[in-house]
Order: C-alpha cells, then sequence, then structure tokens
C-alpha cells in the first residue's frame, strides 16, 4: 500500500470521526466564568493519565479522594467516570518541575 493511499484513508478516518462528534458552538463552549473553553480541549480518562504518568490509576483514585484532594484537577463525570483537562495536568505538571540551579562552585 502507497504512502499516499495511507494517508488519504488517513484523512477519511479523521473525517469521519470528525463528523460523529461534532465540535458544539463556541457559545455553549466558553465557561460561565470567561475561562478557557472546555470542550475543545483534549481529555484523559483516568486509566489514561494513569499510562502517560507512568502511575498505577489506583494512584489517581487515592489522589483525588485524599483530605484535601492531591493530583491534577479532575472533573467527575458520573459516579464512574472522572475526566482530567489535558491543559490541567499540564500546569499541574509544571507546578511540580524542579530546575536545578548551580551551586555555589559551579557544578
Amino acid at each position: 500500500m502507497s504512502i499516499e493511499l495511507i494517508a488519504t484513508n488517513a484523512e477519511r478516518h479523521h473525517e469521519k470521526e470528525a463528523a460523529a462528534y461534532p465540535t458544539a458552538p463556541p457559545h455553549h463552549v466558553v465557561s460561565p466564568d470567561n475561562q478557557a473553553p472546555l470542550l475543545t480541549n483534549a481529555w484523559y480518562s483516568t486509566s489514561d493519565l494513569a499510562a502517560c504518568l507512568r502511575v498505577d490509576a489506583s494512584t489517581l483514585r487515592r489522589w483525588r479522594t485524599a483530605q484535601p484532594p492531591q493530583g491534577p484537577p479532575f472533573i467527575t463525570v458520573s459516579e464512574r467516570v472522572v475526566m482530567y483537562s489535558a491543559l490541567d495536568v499540564e500546569e499541574w505538571l509544571r507546578r511540580r518541575r524542579t530546575v536545578p540551579t548551580k551551586g555555589l562552585n559551579g557544578r
């Protein structure tokens, strides 16, 4: 199969997928407090985020149920569905980032 044919098939797949999941009009996406649109961002399930962070899904569940809650911000969609915004996860990771500085001896 040629590269062009593969690319064409991939484009058709993405077009079908986009048609199956249409985006809401912008006025339905923006939250009331004028924060960034939520539905246009990428979202992770608990298992997806656990795989990305290389932790067990039970770790994310433990962070969510801790008092106070720990870990990245999350949205409880239903009793069994919890989602994490990719933007929130990135921001949470940036806040946890440690950048080593040179010591007094220059190393």
